[in-house]
């Protein structure tokens, strides 16, 4: 696959990005603990429409403001990831709104919630650690909430501690962005991505687990 820009020119578009939205970057994080924090106190009965509402904007605003945006002029392909992107923050906004009652954000012994606990921490703070140590500078890389890749490691790590079939639907784009994402890094050598490989094989581990699990009737 031939790409139509080189390395410099993409991190090139992340920091003109990076410096046109700041502060976003930081909403982007409390927005992120914000649900994190509301599966971990387990006490809001409102927690699922909480998380997907988040994800709706993280998914919204990376479709919008940097695919569409700033993207799609170096890569016209960015049209078409644009619309994916946009598609998945309209399906956890339905989500947000129609509240589905067998769908629970919970912690439980086992892989998959341990994997989605890493998998955050690593989107929120691993990946910020490997940028810098790559040599692209904080602000001049993908950054968490507000780029595709780490916001896709973030919600495969959210989506792995929900409960119900319906996560099925919701896994679909992730898993794709996961493969192109992975592509793209082998491709730019940026090594913190590498990590979506990762949390795509675990989530489609972890789908195939729960089909099973949850049998249509």
């Amino acid at each position: 696959m031939n790409m139509p820009f080189g390395v410099e020119q993409f991190f090139a578009v992340f920091t003109a990005y990076n410096r046109a939205i700041w502060p976003t970057q930081i909403v982007a994080y409390a927005l992120g603990a914000f649900a994190v924090g509301a599966i971990l106190s387990g006490r809001s009965p409102a927690r699922e429409r909480i998380v997907f509402a988040v994800l709706s904007f993280l998914w919204a605003w990376n479709g919008v403001a940097y695919q569409l945006l700033f993207f799609s002029p170096v890569n016209p392909v960015a049209k078409v990831f644009a619309g994916l992107f946009i598609a998945q923050a309209a399906l956890f906004a339905m989500y947000a709104v129609i509240g589905p009652p067998e769908l629970r954000f919970e912690l439980r012994s086992g892989w998959q919630s341990i994997a989605g606990l890493a998998l955050i921490l690593y989107s929120s703070l691993v990946y910020e650690i490997l940028g810098i140590a790559a040599g692209h500078g904080l602000m001049n890389g993908p950054l968490f909430g507000v780029a595709p890749c780490p916001s896709t490691i973030f919600t495969i790590g959210l989506l792995l501690l929900l409960r119900g079939r319906s996560v099925v639907p919701l896994s679909v784009i992730p898993v794709i962005w996961a493969l192109i994402g992975t592509g793209a890094a082998l491709m730019l050598q940026v090594r913190e991505d590498f990590g979506l490989a990762i949390a795509g094989l675990i989530l489609s581990v972890s789908l195939t687990s729960d089909w099973l699990r949850y049998p249509q009737s």
